[in-house]
């Protein structure tokens, strides 16, 4: 967006230079025609004491001149012409004969000193902004070499992000804190989120990860097979040897516990968040608490020698943070007799997500991207401290969306919401973990509720409750297709065998009435007509759809 702003500067600067000098173009004199080069009349000689008349004038350019030749009001009685008189007659021809010509001054002077001046501020104007642009550019191409993958030349194409079944683009946005030689743990993953993006429909979603969610690794690490989330991407990046195969296993965890497909990860630090609110101005936070008094945590006062209390905010009120304070904030959870925070890392998350909000928010405002100090400061703090499996030719797709999803088009979704909780705290071994409230490792009740809340449509709001059943020869084939129509929004409450006897490839059968978009939906995916007679197998009270296949699908 800076690029398109910086470019318009210039475009309107030049123009505006074009318009005022044609402007300033003084008009010829009526009458008056300016001789070609190397005409003699008129030039400014050296005084001669000798009259033209007795001077021999080269022939055949310049014959001499005759009674006829010479303009009324330059005829005499002598033989000869002057210079005297040639000079009469140029001031004649110069105030013209309109007697309110006369004490004009002479049309042949100069351009004014003013003009000169303001030509060239224009023209000074305009080659520091190309310098100012080009010294952007350049820190955005350098920036870039670090964050995105691939060739920065590929930067003029504008790709579209990758999608999932239905159309989102998800990115996994996840801190260490390899940068503060105070913080223990350097590679643990303190705070972990996706943001879930439309494309087409220009809205997106944030939702946060416990960090002490207790899921299997998959591998052995030095925590053993199983342990919180926030180990993951450390036993698999090996420390800071492979970051890669590190942000690829969180990436592959965090969907299977939120069931999305998640494309992309975002690999910050410490830094990065306190530069980038630095580089803008700092961010404004509305503070929200269930504490009447506010929030306080009294775990980062020696940031002010003890001199202070370093996050302490009244409730309701819109605190303005800089770098070292928003990450203060982004961070604490009612440690060392805080208050305001009761329910520690969830409403730390919370606070996380509002933070990068603010963040979003100012550094798209048009104060940032005029202001050259902010933005490439903003690029400094990003490229020093972002990593990121984005291509370069993704890059002008992430800021137009950037800049088209307005901020109330970018919800929050919470785990932990009043009267919806889906995880809830536990302990293995005498440690404290998160786990989902269905059970350890069962992520189903996340995942409903994450695709119904992400995917939202017509389908979803109808909520039919659809059985699936194989009456194939072939095992899996009503599992798989189940999981394939709750990805897609429908709600499954079912996964049976048919009884014994002949079915098409696909029958689908609907019980009662209404549902059009599920049944819709139905017909369009397996190219069939719902039937509205009564299915041949007996079902559950409440069951709207019952879906048959006779065989595996052709795209199977």
């Amino acid at each position: 967006m800076w690029l398109r702003l910086l470019f318009k500067i210039l475009l309107k600067s030049y123009i505006v230079v074009k318009v005022f000098m044609t402007r300033q173009q003084r008009p010829t004199l009526d009458g008056f025609v300016p001789r070609r080069a190397g005409s003699q009349l008129g030039e400014q000689h050296p005084q001669r004491t000798q009259s033209v008349a007795n001077t021999t004038l080269p022939s055949p350019v310049s014959p001499p001149l005759t009674r006829r030749d010479v303009p009324t009001g330059m005829q005499q009685s002598t033989h000869g012409l002057n210079r005297s008189d040639i000079d009469d007659s140029l001031k004649g021809i110069d105030l013209g004969d309109d007697p309110k010509d006369k004490g004009k001054k002479n049309r042949k002077n100069p351009k004014s000193k003013k003009r000169r001046i303001i030509k060239w501020v224009i023209i000074a104007i305009l080659v520091i902004g190309l310098a100012v642009g080009g010294w952007v550019i350049y820190k955005a191409l350098n920036a870039g070499t670090s964050i995105f993958k691939g060739s920065l030349l590929d930067i003029v194409k504008n790709e579209p992000l990758k999608q999932d079944a239905n159309g989102r683009s998800n990115i996994l946005v996840f801190g260490t804190s390899e940068d503060d030689p105070e913080h223990g743990g350097a590679n643990l993953t303190d705070s972990i989120m996706v943001i879930s993006i439309d494309q087409t429909k220009k809205n997106a979603f944030m939702v946060s990860v416990p960090r002490d969610l207790y899921v299997e690794y998959g591998a052995s690490c030095p925590e053993g097979l199983r342990g919180k989330i926030n180990s993951l991407y450390d036993c698999f990046a090996e420390g800071e040897t492979n970051e890669t195969a590190g942000a690829d296993a969180l990436r592959t965890k965090v969907g299977e516990v939120l069931g999305l497909d998640v494309q992309y990860y975002a690999h910050l630090n410490y830094t990065a968040v306190r530069d980038a609110v630095d580089a803008v101005g700092g961010v404004d936070v509305k503070i929200e608490s269930s504490d009447p008094r506010g929030i306080l945590d009294r775990n980062f006062d020696w940031k002010c020698n003890y001199q202070c209390y370093f996050v302490n905010y009244k409730n309701g009120e819109v605190a303005h943070m800089d770098g070292e304070h928003a990450l203060a904030f982004s961070r604490a959870r009612n440690a060392s007799g805080g208050y305001g925070l009761p329910n520690g890392n969830f409403d730390r998350e919370k606070n996380q997500q509002k933070v990068i909000m603010a963040l979003r928010e100012k550094a798209v405002s048009a104060g940032t991207l005029a202001n050259v100090g902010k933005v490439t400061s903003l690029i400094d703090a990003l490229g020093n401290n972002l990593r990121t499996n984005f291509e370069a030719k993704e890059i002008r797709t992430l800021m137009s969306l950037g800049n088209d999803i307005k901020s109330e088009a970018i919800k929050s979704v919470s785990l932990v919401e009043e009267g919806n909780m889906l995880v809830t705290t536990g302990n293995i071994s005498g440690a404290s973990i998160v786990q989902p409230v269905a059970g350890l490792y069962d992520y189903s009740a996340i995942q409903a509720y994450v695709n119904k809340t992400l995917n939202a449509n017509e389908i979803t709001r109808e909520a039919a409750n659809v059985v699936v059943m194989n009456g194939s020869e072939t095992a899996g084939v009503a599992q798989t297709q189940a999981e394939k129509l709750e990805k897609a929004g429908f709600v499954v409450s079912g996964v049976e065998n048919a009884p014994e006897g002949q079915y098409a490839a696909v029958e689908v059968y609907q019980i009662g009435e209404g549902m059009k978009a599920t049944k819709a939906k139905l017909e369009s995916l397996y190219n069939v007509k719902v039937k509205t007679s009564m299915p041949p197998v007996t079902v559950a009270d409440g069951t709207n759809f019952v879906v048959i296949f006779g065989q595996a699908p052709a795209s199977e």
